[in-house]
């Protein structure tokens, strides 16, 4: 797989086309697919509607002349990707209509390693998106965290900056602790807050490693009691969690406490959401096994479950979800699987560290499934929306954002 740098992608998908072709488009143009998904997408583009329906989806999806490598050497690839480039130039003809709201937005900012868009293929302007980027240049979020240490001294994590305190160090996007397991009841506690704008990422003394995301709080000891659960407190925000197994430590359970709940594991992978000034808070197990327990009710998640709480209810649920949409902001990516567009939104605004303000309130109902690499300028992002019709239009104010 390559990454392009620099560069915006989507690809808008009709929520007509089943889930099943729209995953497997995706795995397609990130060089994922395998022959037999292929062949399902081959077959699917035999109807000419299903063939208009791929072209006119991915042949704007490049704002910028792309220098790519070659795809697959397989002949048999080859010749499906010769499939796919006569379609495509058979339908140049056909004119690109814009996608009404209700259509599905579905990839910005992601991978390619294939020729298949080298030719001039490009209906939106290069040079519109440039003169309008350099005007309204908003940058995408970076590592950076404030670290308060045991006497309230405050000490700034940014990305290029090192540190180093007496149990841990920092280059930068990383905070570690030194392995020293506490021999006294009295443990010292820090706490590490993402600002918006920002992430982080934090390796605990015990040896497990915790991703922050944006607008995140997270209160943990500098080192634990041998032998004893180890306990950390998510205040607000989401962490994606990768805990050392408690059979590396003379059977230590570690524990989770974040808004209304306590989630309690052996050895395992999972993520908790659970912002303030919002009445849901989501924990998605990834593998390995975690006992959620709020208000003396417990619930066991197994691997690609999700459970949901309302804290001013206290009603739970609990359903299987995609994980990698749950998960991949860790990564990179931000995914949205049938979000809205309002809460796209909050995730858009609390990467950049902007204010955003809808002026027709049924726009933020509109439903879309997609990803969002997380290195993309702003006004890429939002330009191309505007370019595909699901808003009629945007205007930036300083750190504001109003959707038209």
């Amino acid at each position: 797989m390559v990454f392009l740098n620099s560069y915006v992608l989507i690809i808008v998908m009709s929520k007509s086309v089943s889930k099943k072709i729209r995953n497997i488009c995706v795995k397609y143009l990130m060089s994922e697919a395998n022959i037999e998904e292929m062949e399902i997408l081959e077959n699917w583009l035999k109807q000419p509607k299903n063939r208009l329906l791929f072209t006119k989806y991915t042949r704007i999806n490049f704002a910028v002349e792309l220098n790519m490598n070659p795809f697959d050497k397989d002949q048999s690839i080859r010749n499906f990707l010769d499939i796919i480039k006569k379609n495509r130039l058979n339908s140049r003809k056909q004119r690109i209509f814009k996608v009404t709201r209700y259509a599905a937005v579905a990839l910005i900012g992601m991978i390619v390693s294939t020729y298949f868009f080298k030719d001039e293929v490009f209906d939106v302007s290069n040079k519109a998106i440039l003169e309008t980027s350099s005007q309204n240049i908003i940058e995408p979020g970076t590592d950076k965290a404030i670290l308060t240490i045991e006497d309230g001294s405050k000490i700034k994590l940014v990305k290029g900056k090192s540190i180093q305190i007496q149990n841990a160090s920092s280059k930068g996007n990383k905070l570690s602790y030194k392995s020293s397991p506490g021999t006294t009841k009295n443990i010292v506690y820090h706490s590490l807050k993402i600002p918006r704008g920002g992430q982080y990422f934090i390796k605990l003394s015990d040896g497990t490693n915790i991703w922050l995301n944006s607008e995140t709080h997270l209160r943990y000891p500098v080192s634990f009691i041998e032998g004893e659960t180890r306990v950390v407190e998510l205040i607000y925000g989401e962490a994606y969690f990768e805990v050392s197994p408690s059979t590396k430590l003379n059977g230590s359970r570690f524990k989770v406490i974040s808004q209304s709940q306590e989630v309690e594991v052996l050895g395992t992978e999972f993520n908790i959401k659970a912002y303030k000034n919002e009445n849901l808070t989501y924990t998605t197990l990834v593998e390995g096994k975690v006992d959620v327990n709020s208000k003396g009710v417990k619930r066991r998640l197994k691997p690609n479950q999700q459970l949901s709480l309302n804290i001013k209810t206290d009603q739970l649920n609990i359903s299987f979800v995609d994980v990698f949409s749950e998960i991949s902001w860790k990564d990179g990516i931000f995914s949205f699987e049938d979000k809205s567009l309002h809460d796209i939104m909050k995730v858009i605004s609390r990467w950049y560290d902007i204010e955003v303000v809808f002026e027709d309130e049924n726009v933020k109902k509109e439903e879309f499934f997609g990803l969002l690499r997380k290195d993309q300028e702003l006004e890429k992002i939002m330009f191309t929306i505007k370019e595909y019709g699901i808003i009629e239009n945007y205007e930036f104010n300083n750190k504001i954002l109003t959707i038209k």
